[in-house]
């Protein structure tokens, strides 16, 4: 039989970015200010910095403003704390990012409870989390949301009669993503380490979202015929002789997986482009609620 579709993350998040940029202009001449994106790094982890990086450079190419505080790895929480404060208090400041892992002595939790819920772009505050779950506007996490738009742009934005299998229970994907799906119509199975006959579960599933941090862990025989596979997992295999890098590699055995289901997302170049468009998505939607605007239907 023929190859699985590949579903291709990277022109799926190039043209949202496009459509971003172009209606941030719109927010522009509407609002007489740029929206406006804070990033703090603490410390000099080299993964968080290549991220803010990015993040910083995709912000101002979708004609917003991007403001960076890079604090000491050593920073005191108050002293975080209080920074975080006024960028709340910031009008021009319509999305807040604190990058993590943050060094062990400062409290992530607390810290994600100190950003203003409307300005918490990342989706990750309690008040977000109890939104989403009582279908209230919020703000969902960058990677689940941009998921769930590459299964509606696939399937539909109602996803009645399907079975969706979402294995992994993050707070940050597996959880909100679930809740989309149930939200979207599906019926939703969360799966994890601990669930018996895992295999079992996977292959009753037309959608299969795959969030564990197991690389290749899902099997092609694993799953339905005609299914569709998201695989978010973005892990890397130890290098192969004369190699000084391993590859890249999802959740899911893509050769077998591409062999029998209908439609899955490649690692690289499926989920993981998605979570920065997102993230600017997040950042535009939350500069026209501060502004008192209607969010475009587009958005």
């Amino acid at each position: 039989m023929s190859k699985a579709e590949r579903i291709d993350g990277k022109a799926f998040a190039a043209d949202l970015r496009e459509r971003v940029g172009a209606l941030a202009v719109t927010f522009e001449q509407q609002a007489g200010r740029k929206a406006g994106l804070a990033v703090v790094l603490v410390g000099e982890d080299p993964a968080s910095e290549v991220y803010v990086r990015s993040k910083g450079k995709a912000t101002v190419a979708a004609n917003m403003n991007s403001f960076e505080h890079r604090l000491p790895a050593d920073v005191d929480e108050k002293t975080l704390l209080e920074l975080v404060e006024r960028l709340n208090e910031d009008e021009a400041v319509d999305g807040i990012l604190v990058q993590l892992p943050l060094p062990d002595h400062l409290d992530e939790q607390a810290v994600i409870a100190a950003i203003d819920p409307d300005k918490d772009v990342d989706g990750f505050h309690v008040i977000n989390a109890g939104r989403l779950s009582v279908g209230q506007p919020g703000f969902v996490p960058c990677t689940p949301l941009g998921c769930m738009m590459m299964l509606i742009d696939r399937l539909g934005d109602d996803l009645s009669g399907l079975d969706a299998v979402v294995i992994g229970r993050s707070n940050i994907v597996g959880k909100p993503m679930a809740q989309m799906l149930l939200d979207a119509n599906a019926t939703v199975t969360i799966a994890h380490s601990r669930t018996k006959n895992l295999p079992e579960v996977v292959r009753r599933a037309d959608i299969v979202v795959a969030a564990v941090g197991r690389p290749e862990m899902v099997k092609g025989d694993w799953l339905k015929e005609g299914s569709t596979v998201i695989d978010v997992g973005i892990n890397r295999l130890a290098p192969e002789p004369g190699m000084t890098k391993g590859r890249l590699v999802g959740d899911v055995a893509y050769d077998e997986a591409a062999e029998k289901v209908a439609a899955i997302t490649p690692v690289p170049g499926g989920v993981g482009p998605m979570t920065i468009a997102v993230l600017l998505r997040n950042t535009l939607v939350a500069a026209h609620r501060n502004a008192g605007l209607d969010v475009p239907g587009d958005l």
